[in-house]
């Protein structure tokens, strides 16, 4: 482990920001005394940084213990927090276990206590139970989107893992809407200080349009609807699974390339569909309100509720994936024949009117490749590229997003190079190791 905590300065540097925001600032300073915090703020506005900078400045750098553990509601909020504290490059070692993920590899992990663990209630008890995680160090507890927690009915798992914790100094609670009754089970002190940062308003980037169906099956509109927005990329909100997995057919069956995610799916599957949104295999991708937080896509253009949310809270996470960070985005309603705008958006909203013909949206020039092998068997980002040009016979630009999990991979490269770069690396090997590759399904 490196000597010396990396400053501020550096840690920005690292995450190519520029200078922390006033609601950042606030949590630095807030979380640097002996109070309880809860920080309320916008989706997107950056709270992972804003109580990770506060846990990094209470670890000890002599302590070979576990210090700080944060609980999420998701096992996407888990890695996007654990890939932000990696690229911070503090030298502190990171764990983040969820369920799906193999129990295994994940106590192989806390075999040498990580200064840090993330992770969802109910793989965390399990690991508490089997004293994997050793907690009598653990001095600061971060709940993260803890009202989504709370709603998902995590109470008991949560219960334990907090009652687990005698060594608790610290504790922060973070949400980005207005904080639901605490449970006398976090043990929050009297003395919290609260900042709430919620602007109360939508983002001012974010347009808000409709359009009317005249189906009670929304499909047909929805169709057309992508057809006049092209093939930016775009969130199709639907309120349950069924309706996931049967849009996502239809509209493959008419032409339009997508992806589906739920959370019902195993988590290759997820990890596939979310590269492809990511990379640009796929503009579009159609999924459940599991979604509308923790995900890290950048450059979403357009939200599209294909289903109404069934609360203003759910439109506001829903629409939280676009619009940020400076970048404009637009969120569209479509409106059946028997619904009316939620009376929750009390401003005119801008129709949309489609266009009698539709033509189909331009399709992707990338495609992902899945490998069977990632960082447990040594395998980074290098190596994959340079597998890629010197054996797949591809140049730098033919290569897009790539992404390492534990066990596997996946690698966008141009479309138009795909057959000829699977022929070329049928027989290669990367590492001296024999691994499957193909077009990730």
């Amino acid at each position: 482990m490196q000597k010396e905590i990396p400053s501020i300065p550096e840690i920005l540097s690292y995450l190519k920001i520029e200078k922390l925001n006033d609601m950042q600032l606030a949590a630095v300073e807030a979380g640097g005394k002996e109070n309880d915090l809860i920080l309320l703020s916008d989706t997107g506005s950056g709270k992972t940084l804003a109580f990770l900078l506060p846990i990094l400045q209470s670890l000890d750098i002599d302590s070979r213990k576990t210090q700080a553990l944060i609980i999420v509601p998701s096992r996407e909020l888990a890695l996007q927090i654990e890939k932000v504290f990696k690229a911070m490059g503090t030298g502190f070692k990171i764990a983040c276990c969820y369920g799906g993920h193999l129990r295994e590899t994940e106590e192989n992990n806390l075999l040498q206590a990580p200064a840090l663990i993330v992770g969802t209630p109910g793989r965390l008890a399990d690991h508490l139970r089997r004293k994997n995680i050793h907690p009598e160090a653990i001095t600061t507890l971060v709940l993260d989107e803890f009202d989504k927690s709370l709603e998902s009915g995590f109470e008991e798992e949560m219960s334990f893992v907090i009652g687990s914790l005698a060594a608790l100094k610290k504790r922060i609670l973070t949400s980005a809407t207005e904080a639901p009754e605490i449970p006398d089970f976090v043990g929050l002190k009297e003395d919290a200080v609260l900042l709430q940062f919620l602007s109360g308003e939508k983002s001012p980037a974010l347009a808000i349009q409709m359009v009317k169906s005249n189906d009670k099956d929304k499909l047909e509109t929805l169709f057309r609807l992508i057809c006049l927005l092209g093939n930016r990329s775009s969130i199709i909100f639907c309120n349950h699974r069924e309706s996931v997995e049967r849009t996502s057919t239809l509209l493959s069956e008419k032409g339009i390339y997508n992806v589906f995610y739920h959370g019902a799916m195993e988590q290759q599957e997820r990890d596939s569909a979310l590269c492809k949104f990511r990379n640009g295999t796929s503009n579009f991708l159609v999924t459940t309100d599991l979604a509308a937080r923790g995900l890290d896509i950048p450059h979403i253009r357009y939200i599209i509720h294909y289903h109404l949310p069934n609360t203003e809270e759910v439109f506001t996470h829903r629409n939280g994936r676009t619009a940020r960070m400076e970048a404009s985005g637009t969120a569209i309603l479509i409106i059946g024949p028997e619904e009316t705008l939620p009376p929750y958006i009390d401003h005119p909203v801008e129709a949309i009117q489609l266009p009698e013909i539709s033509v189909l949206p331009e399709k992707p020039k990338w495609t992902t490749l899945f490998i069977a092998a990632g960082k447990k068997d040594k395998v980074n980002k290098v190596d994959i590229v340079g597998f890629l040009t010197k054996k797949g016979q591809l140049k730098k630009e033919d290569i897009g997003l790539i992404e390492v999990k534990d066990f596997l991979s996946f690698a966008a490269i141009r479309k138009s190079k795909a057959s000829h770069t699977l022929q070329s690396i049928k027989n290669e090997r990367i590492k001296n190791k024999k691994v499957k590759i193909e077009v990730a399904k």
